[in-house]
């Protein structure tokens, strides 16, 4: 039996193919090779074309099901992982009416700053965990402010993992956690916020029905499985925002535990059974994927938007002179540079409101650069220790609320594969780093096996998981 996991990033695709009786991945792919647009009409905006993450899944399983070894009438159930806190809108045909208004984009945060105040801090840390801040819900209220006729014809708001699950099914659903992390959730009612959707006159008719992220959702449609050439009927077994899904993919299932990621963001996650808080907004709270009534779970998230993204900008000016660069090519630049740079400092915040500056827009930068001592190598190398630096000021915030963070569990992938970062962010949190065989597609295969009822439990699931190696911090 075979599991399709589909991870859909800001940046690409990933699609990966488990086999459930090794627990390993027998295939994986990326589409497109190219990072996708990010589109920003206005400044402090970013929205991409969703039926583009559609396109980009169809072409990937047609590149995936050609590899060796995948048999694509094997696959008994999907799990999909998505990039957190987009808003997707569809009328009662299920057309999209606009493009998906994303993560990244900065255009609600002061209608959440707003709600904070008129709701107070009690309500919104007590039952939201978080202020309205800059997530889907304020995104949505943006959007019956600003575009009121278009807004009028929505029938159901989703995620963005939602969305990928209608495109499969045709049945529109979400999750307790895809909401929570849209501050769409009450954790002390654990019902949906509808006191914030009543303050926003908000009918919470708009939200789709609720299904669990890990167990059969909903089933794939004789149209989805003449496209993909998958089987139809199998079920969408497991659906997780990226970060959830990142922790969950590295077995970072129980309290203290914490998993970090450094693709397009960078994002430290930890887990708790606690209803943490941070009530000045430097880190946020969301229902784990693992939450049960029984065995609460929450994750605490640390973000720093301009992770990958920092290195593709500084990719994409160093080759705009037409030379072709890669990763590996800065990564070893770093590496022959001097630790610190040189004294030349990056502050990696130019991708958006910063959740660990209360969703402020600071912008990115170089400081003390200077002219006839510093260049490309240091440029680079400052802009790995940058993005780890700012990665621990939200470090430091987990910590203070409780968390244990001796050590953290990563994907050996996208920044960690640099020595430099990989060390840097060990020495600077004084934290072991953990690099496993996994990332966020193959995470959500292993969650779908669960889903599906072909694993018994986690632990039976993760016996495919291969720790490649720690780095210590020095």
């Amino acid at each position: 039996m075979h599991f399709l996991g589909i991870d859909v990033g800001s940046s690409s695709v990933k699609l990966s193919i488990l086999d459930g009786i090794s627990g390993k991945a027998v295939a994986s792919t990326t589409y497109p090779e190219t990072e996708l647009a990010i589109l920003s009409p206005e400044a402090g905006w970013a929205e991409q074309d969703t039926e583009t993450w559609w396109h980009c899944i169809a072409q990937g399983c047609a590149v995936l099901f050609k590899k060796p070894g995948v048999d694509p009438k094997h696959i008994g159930a999907i799990g999909i992982s998505y990039q957190m806190h987009g808003l997707v809108l569809v009328d009662k045909e299920h057309n999209v009416l606009r493009p998906s208004i994303i993560w990244c984009d900065s255009r609600a945060v002061e209608i959440g700053n707003k709600a904070l105040v008129d709701m107070g801090a009690d309500y919104c840390f007590g039952h939201l965990l978080n202020s309205p801040g800059n997530f889907t819900a304020a995104k949505l209220r943006w959007v019956q402010e600003n575009e009121p006729s278009l807004f009028a014809r929505v029938h159901k708001m989703m995620l963005p993992g939602d969305f990928i699950a209608m495109k499969l099914s045709g049945e529109i659903t979400t999750t307790a956690s895809g909401l929570s992390e849209g501050t769409l959730w009450d954790f002390e009612t654990q019902t949906v916020a509808s006191q914030l959707l009543a303050h926003w006159n908000i009918d919470a008719q708009v939200l789709p029905d609720l299904c669990p992220s890990i167990g059969v959702q909903v089933k794939v449609n004789a149209q989805a499985a003449q496209l993909l050439g998958i089987p139809e009927g199998i079920p969408i077994a497991y659906r997780g925002g990226d970060q959830p899904n990142n922790a969950f993919s590295l077995n970072v299932l129980n309290p203290g535990e914490v998993a970090a990621t450094a693709g397009t963001s960078g994002v430290i996650y930890g887990v708790t059974d606690q209803k943490a808080a941070d009530r000045q907004s430097r880190v946020n709270t969301f229902l784990h994927v693992t939450n049960t009534l029984d065995a609460p779970r929450n994750g605490v998230l640390v973000c720093v938007n301009g992770a990958g993204r920092s290195y593709s900008w500084l990719r994409q000016l160093l080759g705009a002179s037409g030379q072709s660069i890669d990763y590996g090519q800065l990564n070893t630049w770093a590496a022959n540079t001097p630790v610190g740079a040189d004294g030349l400092i990056f502050h990696p915040f130019g991708n958006g409101a910063e959740r660990i500056f209360q969703n402020r827009t600071i912008g990115a930068s170089f400081s003390k650069l200077e002219l006839n001592r510093h260049g490309v190598g240091h440029m680079i190398r400052a802009t790995q220790e940058g993005i780890v630096f700012a990665l621990n000021q939200g470090f430091e915030v987990l910590k203070s609320l409780g968390g244990q963070c001796n050590v953290v569990r990563v994907g050996y992938g996208n920044m960690f594969l640099s020595d430099v970062f990989a060390q840097a962010f060990a020495n600077t949190t004084q934290a072991a780093v953990e690099c496993y065989n996994t990332d966020g597609a193959e995470g959500a295969a292993r969650a779908a096996a669960i889903g599906s009822g072909f694993y018994a439990s986690p632990q039976e699931a993760f016996g495919g998981l291969v720790k490649l190696k720690v780095i210590e911090p020095q």
